[in-house]
């Protein structure tokens, strides 16, 4: 029975890093198709939405059927808490993914629009944070965690950076409004991004090292 209830652990664990390979793919491919305007490769992303989502639930499935029939604890059952949080993070990733693709593809059509370099630098840093957090559940591995909670002060200075220089960019009639909102959706997915990379290494730490490291959360929030 025992080694049974491993396999399944075992299981829960590799499918969550599938969900997680598709979430930082479908990112990449959003990620490209901004960058390079390319409207198939956008569409593309609504494609594998549908995949994250029905991973979502097959993965929440697994981890009701195992809280419900095993009665995990202690190392086990933070094991479980994480992996159910991260399932619902990844699966926010991927919505953020779609919206960075529909953004895309509005952009495409205002051909005038240039992406900003603070924009470029979200996109490497997002793309960096996620993939480390990934790996830092798959390979338990907390300090890669830590290394990413270090690192979502970069993105958000890089938000309230971009949103000033559209408001600049408007004012002075060098980019549109709908421009300019398309430019602020991005940045604000991107930082959302990183909040949800953020959340998995703090579930990582969780798992680890048997604490709970929300301060960060509730500094943003004025707490």
């Amino acid at each position: 029975m025992e080694r049974r209830f491993e396999r399944e652990l075992e299981s829960l664990k590799t499918n969550l890093a599938k969900m997680g390979s598709i979430a930082e793919e479908s990112l990449g491919i959003a990620l490209k198709a901004l960058l390079s305007k390319d409207e198939a490769l956008a569409r593309r992303v609504f494609v594998m939405e549908d995949k994250i989502n029905m991973m979502e639930m097959e993965i929440d499935t697994a981890i009701i059927d195992l809280l419900a029939l095993k009665q995990p604890v202690a190392g086990d059952l933070r094991f479980i808490i994480a992996t159910q949080k991260i399932n619902n993070d990844l699966e926010r990733v991927g919505d953020h993914a779609v919206n960075i693709a529909e953004s895309a593809l509005t952009l495409q059509r205002l051909s005038a629009v240039t992406i900003p370099s603070e924009i470029h630098q979200m996109v490497e840093i997002a793309r960096t944070m996620l993939k480390e957090a990934l790996d830092s559940f798959i390979l338990v591995d907390s300090a890669l965690a830590h290394t990413v909670l270090r690192t979502d002060d970069q993105i958000d200075d890089l938000n309230r950076a971009m949103v000033q220089h559209v408001i600049e960019q408007v004012e002075s009639q060098a980019l549109t409004i709908e421009g300019g909102l398309e430019l602020i959706r991005i940045s604000r997915n991107l930082e959302r991004i990183g909040d949800l990379s953020t959340n998995i290494a703090e579930d990582v730490i969780f798992e680890t090292e048997a604490r709970v490291v929300k301060h960060r959360a509730e500094q943003k929030d004025g707490n």
